[in-house]
């Protein structure tokens, strides 16, 4: 029975590199994504609810200035591998550090607009460049 158990984890292990091997590199980030989230004790945006007080990791992978009702608004869209939301800093038209690319932890109230997550003036630590 345990020669059974072994077998079975070499087969788990053989499927695992052959998975791996066949992802693409969106798919294979994106896991990694999820496995620094999950270590982090962060929560995964595609679990986020509306109204909801939360803590959520991930890549930026676009930022840009888009005035909201006249006042400029800094918006990126943070993706942690599970699905991405939109974080806007009211009244700021940069951020030093906030590009394409980085990675940060943001905290704050989850809402919804345009059909999109979104975290208004989120508090926000910025990750090292290269930081696994």
């Amino acid at each position: 029975m345990s020669g059974d158990t072994r077998i079975d984890r070499q087969q788990g292990r053989l499927r695992r590199m052959l998975n791996r091997l066949a992802a693409s590199s969106e798919e294979l980030q994106a896991e990694e994504l999820r496995q620094d989230a999950e270590e982090a004790g962060c929560m995964p945006i595609a679990s986020c609810q509306d109204r909801q007080q939360v803590t959520v990791t991930g890549t930026l992978r676009a930022v840009t200035l888009r005035p909201r009702a006249g006042v400029p608004a800094l918006e990126a869209e943070l993706f942690d591998g599970t699905d991405a939301l939109d974080v806007v800093w009211l009244g700021r038209r940069s951020i030093a550090g906030i590009e394409p690319g980085r990675r940060l932890v943001a905290h704050g109230r989850i809402s919804h607009a345009r059909g999109r997550r979104v975290l208004f003036n989120p508090r926000y630590e910025l990750r090292p460049v290269g930081s696994e």
